[in-house]
């Protein structure tokens, strides 16, 4: 039996070592390095923005792809972001820690169940409740930012609210739409989104760190107004 191999395997390949990245944080934040852990999470996040480029580019999508990308993100941004938030923070909390912390992996897996059962083709123009890819670089970015040997009392303070309104809008209805294609014609009709981009990076070369989690924020609370917007508009007609 020859072993047969299709353009599928390139996105894939990209796909699993978006997994490997998730396993390698996992460790890293089991023997204490934060930095390093919350990281790799970053790169899994680019990893996993590649294989569905590739896929477009190759035309290589496929069901098995839609699969193997939610176990690899489930790994990724939904176990890692939730032991990188035990080991850095809620640890300390005992059993009630443990179950605030893992609220981004289990609200995480429920989106990618329900994100893999309501998907239609592989192309799509906007995302039902807050991907899991960005919850997790919102977790991950805030300790970039903020964590030294520890997050100071005003940090800290936000951390329960943060994890549970994250883990909220997973689940929510609100919806996110993708980053348009980067093109003439894409700048055209999302002149906004382009804006917002061009906002972001501005952000991130000013900042660093802290630009990356504001800038994933200020992403985040533009979809719950625009959501706010569309309830309103829809009760006036």
């Amino acid at each position: 039996m020859r072993l047969r191999i299709t353009r599928s395997v390139i996105p894939n390949l990209f796909t699993a070592t978006n997994m490997f990245c998730g396993f390698l944080s996992i460790i890293e934040a089991g023997n204490g390095n934060y930095n390093y852990a919350a990281w790799l999470i970053v790169v899994a996040a680019l990893f996993d923005a590649l294989d569905g480029l590739v896929a477009r580019l190759t035309n290589s999508s496929s069901e098995l792809g839609v699969e193997l990308d939610s176990l690899s993100d489930i790994v990724s941004f939904g176990a890692a972001p939730s032991i990188l938030l035990y080991s850095t923070y809620f640890y300390q909390f005992n059993t009630i820690g443990i179950i605030v912390s893992s609220l981004p992996l289990i609200t995480g897996g429920f989106r990618l169940a329900r994100f893999n059962l309501q998907l239609v083709g592989f192309e799509k123009s906007f995302f039902l409740g807050l991907p899991i890819p960005i919850s997790a670089l919102t977790i991950t970015t805030f300790v970039l930012a903020f964590y030294n040997n520890g997050f100071a009392t005003s940090y800290s303070d936000a951390i329960i609210p943060l994890v549970v309104i994250l883990s909220y809008l997973m689940v929510s209805n609100i919806r996110y739409e993708t980053l348009p294609k980067i093109s003439l014609k894409g700048i055209m009709e999302k002149p906004f989104h382009f804006a917002f981009l061009l906002v972001a990076v501005i952000l991130v070369l000013m900042l660093y760190k802290k630009g990356m989690f504001y800038a994933l924020i200020l992403m985040i609370v533009i979809g719950i107004f625009k959501h706010i917007f569309y309830l309103i508009k829809k009760r006036t007609v």
